[in-house]
């Protein structure tokens, strides 16, 4: 027995339940948790007018709740295998809900900085100790593998629906109730989980490391923070370079303490494994490819189309939804294929997706956009589903906390390297369009909406110009970033079709 394996008691599975009911259960979390990520971006301006909000307060109410999650995960899966992952679970339902109740009546916006950053706390428990119980629910692989396809589709449709359950809820009740949604659902949870989902997931030995702990929020935080910088331009660029190379620098000091502990919070033997290195780093490039082409469309639905954030919100959602679509047809797609040859096969398709994104023309390309984020998005499904599926079964029971951490982590990671870096090469793909456009002043060579504001003060000759050329920069950067993405999935779908994943 290595010193990384530890005896375990077995799993206790209610008496004559379905694992399917547990399932149902685990599946409410999960859709919550996705849907809390993005439910705030249309109640943000309504929050900000009765709070007080300012700029900064703004950012943080948003961004604090994802930054703790994608801190905390490895944190949380860890201790999920040690003290059980129901019990974990069970505890982060219940701050959630408490937390949720006191975030609707916030009394400020300092206060509500505060309570998204316990949130943030309490939802790094629910990712890895749902698809850790999902493990012990189903211990055959196949079931197992359309278990975790459902787990995914909801993780995904509660993405995309997040905007547009905000919208609905907006449109009947005031800001609160974008967090009061979370009370139900995660009483339901505390109600029905002790009848439908297993004890005895942890194996009761050893504490955390909590020099690991500090460590890995130290790494994590500040680089997921300068990369949002780099991409969103919210703080000075030297600033955000510099977080980000603390954070990597922090995270070699997380590596060799890790290498060093008995028992470590992350175990680094998991990436002895080909199939998860593999799986971990396609992950990452899908990470990069979605979110970078998501931000681009997104963009280009308002600034250039000029949709409203409700309009091009309800025109974005197929792509999330084709992500779900995806990951519930891959238990059906791999009974006749090869679990890698559906995945390969799947990022070959994303390419295609993100090939169509070329096309895309600076007026009037909502029939051109939509379908291709979606079959980009469709694309990536078996990915996410039998992908994220072959990382936790290639550890024992005891370590599946730890291995859906590093699923989870890999899924943040990818998304703000995808805001980042293609982020960045598009914007400089419009400024060296925009360099040759006689007459357009700084803000325009900067941004598009810059271009916007400088054509409000112009003639109306002279602004239908600016605007034209501004939006035929933005739409040559989209096509740029389209090719880029092509190129990351057909080397994705390369290196997955050379490694067998079950």
């Amino acid at each position: 027995m290595t010193s990384t394996e530890t005896v375990r008691r077995p799993a206790r599975h209610p008496a004559r339940r379905s694992p399917w009911w547990g399932l149902a259960v685990l599946a409410l979390p999960t859709l919550l948790a996705a849907v809390d990520i993005n439910v705030l971006f249309l109640a943000l301006p309504h929050l900000t007018r009765d709070l007080g909000a300012s700029a900064v307060a703004q950012l943080w109410i948003t961004d604090v709740y994802g930054f703790l999650v994608a801190g905390l995960v490895i944190t949380m899966g860890t201790l999920g295998d040690r003290i059980g992952h129901r019990r974990l679970l069970f505890a982060g339902a219940a701050v959630f809900a408490l937390t949720s109740i006191a975030a609707a009546y916030a009394p400020s916006a300092e206060a509500l900085v505060g309570l998204r950053a316990v949130l943030g706390v309490a939802g790094a428990t629910l990712m890895p100790a749902t698809l850790a119980l999902i493990t012990a629910l189903f211990p055959d692989e196949r079931r197992r593998g359309v278990a975790i396809a459902i787990w995914a589709t909801c993780q995904f449709a509660g993405a995309a629906l997040g905007p547009v359950v905000g919208g609905l809820l907006l449109g009947h009740s005031w800001w609160g109730s974008v967090f009061l949604l979370a009370v139900p659902v995660m009483v339901l949870l505390l109600l029905a989980g002790p009848f439908v989902l297993p004890g005895g997931t942890g194996d009761g030995t050893g504490r955390l490391d909590l020099a690991s702990v500090a460590l890995s929020l130290l790494a994590v935080l500040p680089a997921v923070w300068g990369v949002k910088v780099a991409a969103t331009g919210s703080a000075p660029l030297g600033a955000g370079l510099a977080a980000t190379a603390a954070g990597v620098a922090v995270g070699v000091v997380f590596v060799r303490r890790q290498l060093r502990l008995e028992r470590p919070l992350l175990d680094l033997a998991l990436f002895r494994r080909p199939r998860v290195t593999v799986v971990l780093g396609a992950l990452v490039g899908a990470g990069i490819a979605m979110a970078g082409t998501g931000m681009l469309v997104t963009q280009y639905l308002q600034v250039v189309l000029g949709l409203s954030p409700v309009a091009a919100a309800l025109w974005f959602a197929p792509m999330g939804l084709g992500v779900a679509a995806g990951t519930l047809v891959t238990p059906v797609l791999v009974r006749r294929v090869r679990p890698h040859v559906a995945v390969s096969g799947g990022l070959a398709l994303a390419a295609l997706g993100a090939l169509l994104l070329v096309v895309t023309p600076a007026a009037g390309g909502v029939p051109v956009a939509v379908p291709a984020v979606t079959v980009l998005a469709l694309g990536t499904g078996p990915l996410f589903a039998q992908g994220i599926g072959s990382i936790v079964g290639a550890v024992p029971a005891a370590r599946a906390g730890a291995a859906a951490s590093l699923a989870e982590t890999g899924n943040y990671l990818g998304g703000a390297l995808g805001l980042a870096l293609l982020g960045t090469l598009a914007a400089a793909s419009y400024r060296g369009a925009m360099d040759g456009v006689i007459g357009a002043g700084g803000a325009a060579r900067e941004t598009v909406s810059g271009a916007a504001a400088e054509a409000a003060g112009l003639p109306t000759a002279a602004a239908d110009e600016l605007l034209r050329a501004a939006h035929e920069a933005f739409t040559g950067s989209l096509h740029l970033v389209g090719v880029v993405a092509a190129a990351l999935f057909v080397v994705l779908a390369v290196a997955t079709s050379r490694v067998r994943l079950s």
